[in-house]
């Protein structure tokens, strides 16, 4: 077993995680700086909390989860060096959300009138908001049925506006809105908009075939 050392009661991690997603709580709460201190020391892992404190870890993708992810990304920082309004957020950004969960995405876009409701001290720590717009796409580690999960029940619920999830595995999408429709798409012979939410933002599903 490897000890993290972030924790003033060390959190032990399994030996490797092999490809897999890890979840797991705590026997004790864990504060913010110290899940910050933690995702610091263990800064080669994707590191999450639920809303319940449970933490969620996932290893490094593979090489056609990173070229995925980088291509979605790649997407979205096109459009705000034309758009020039509110903040892309790289997949590393961890959100401090209303249900106390927290949170990050492959990308995500926020609104300059979300921003200007944060506290100095919040540039320095996780946010407290949810973004306006997320990307998730799925690796080869991620199941589909949880990341559908986290669309509905983390993301719409605490106030994002629009979401993308993407599975490259089925060739499949998936857009969900702050009203609670969606839209889905089979094939990879679409394109997904940012609609109102990111005017202009669109993303050709055929680049995600590699």
């Amino acid at each position: 077993m490897t000890a993290a050392r972030a924790l003033k009661q060390p959190l032990m991690l399994p030996k490797t995680l092999r490809g897999v997603n890890i979840e797991f709580k705590a026997d004790r709460p864990i504060t913010e700086e110290e899940l910050m201190e933690f995702c610091a020391e263990n800064d080669h892992l994707r590191i999450e909390q639920d809303k319940n404190g449970k933490l969620i870890i996932m290893p490094p993708v593979d090489l056609e989860g990173g070229t995925r992810e980088g291509i979605a990304y790649a997407y979205l920082s096109t459009w705000w060096l034309n758009y020039q309004k509110g903040r892309i957020l790289s997949p590393s950004t961890g959100f401090k959300l209303p249900d106390t969960s927290t949170r990050a995405s492959d990308g995500s876009w926020v609104s300059d009138e979300r921003l200007d409701n944060l506290q100095p001290e919040d540039w320095k720590r996780f946010p407290r908001l949810a973004p306006d717009f997320v990307i998730e796409v799925r690796s080869n580690s991620d199941r589909i049925g949880k990341l559908k999960k986290k669309m509905t029940d983390t993301w719409i619920a605490n106030g994002v506006r629009l979401a993308w999830l993407i599975d490259p595995l089925q060739e499949k999408a998936w857009i969900y809105r702050e009203d609670g429709t969606e839209a889905a798409f089979i094939g990879f012979d679409h394109v997904l908009s940012g609609e109102g939410v990111c005017p202009g933002l669109e993303l050709d599903l055929r680049k995600m075939r590699i």
